[in-house]
């Protein structure tokens, strides 16, 4: 395979890009499309708000479409999929949403998917997106870590944190799989699923390994916009 796949961050944290970058390492192979990770300028330093996600809709759709003619594929890299379907609407490659990705693997995984949010405003984006995808009846609870993307950075807070949240999520809300609700956090994954006995899911290998899969077997969509490129 040819071409290359760009993982695009919508917020302007090159700390979280270098962390998805490195997230996302063990999915790439020599005779595979190029991983390419890519950060927004124009976007706010976290997407921790709707307002936010909505705000980097624009500028988002303009980077990707620049880099439409040398692109295989595309994922967004941020838990809520801000552009997700006008950027399909634009271009017949693969556009893959980190949050849907992680859902649909999870609900391979196990029957109750719990998800790990960074802060309290996250969570109603994130409940309004389940409800659209129809799958509420299969998700046990969506609980805030309390950090903020800068806040992030302090490994140790961060991880004692998740752990702790996703045993809430095991015991109390009876989930059987756990989601990274942010992007960047793949260092914590492995960590996690040893504390908690749970499978995890890093939603931004999840949406990348979805992407190389439809890379390779070649599925494209037809643009619904018209004049858009194919």
């Amino acid at each position: 395979m040819s071409g290359r796949l760009f993982v695009v961050n919508p917020n302007s944290s090159r700390t979280v890009t270098a962390a998805i970058d490195a997230g996302i390492s063990r999915l790439r192979r020599p005779d595979g499309p190029e991983i390419i990770c890519r950060t927004l300028a124009e976007g706010p330093p976290g997407i921790e708000s709707q307002l936010q996600a909505d705000r980097v809709i624009e500028p988002l759709l303009r980077h990707c479409l620049a880099l439409e003619p040398e692109a295989s594929g595309f994922v967004i890299a941020c838990f809520g999929d801000p552009g997700l379907h006008a950027l399909r609407d634009a271009t017949a490659k693969p556009v893959l949403g980190i949050a849907e990705c992680a859902v649909l693997t999870a609900m391979s995984l196990g029957q109750r998917f719990g998800v790990i949010s960074i802060l309290p405003p996250s969570v109603p984006r994130h409940i309004r997106y389940f409800g659209a995808m129809g799958v509420l009846d299969r998700l046990a609870g969506d609980l805030p870590l309390g950090l903020g993307v800068a806040e992030l950075a302090d490994a140790d807070r961060t991880l004692g944190r998740m752990i702790e949240t996703g045993r809430r999520l095991r015991d109390a809300h009876l989930a059987d799989v756990l989601i990274m609700g942010c992007a960047g956090m793949a260092a914590y994954r492995d960590r996690l699923e040893q504390e908690t006995s749970l499978p995890v899911v890093e939603p931004t290998q999840a949406a990348v390994a979805m992407a190389l899969g439809q890379i390779a077997l070649g599925w494209r969509r037809r643009p619904r916009v018209e004049g858009e490129r194919e």
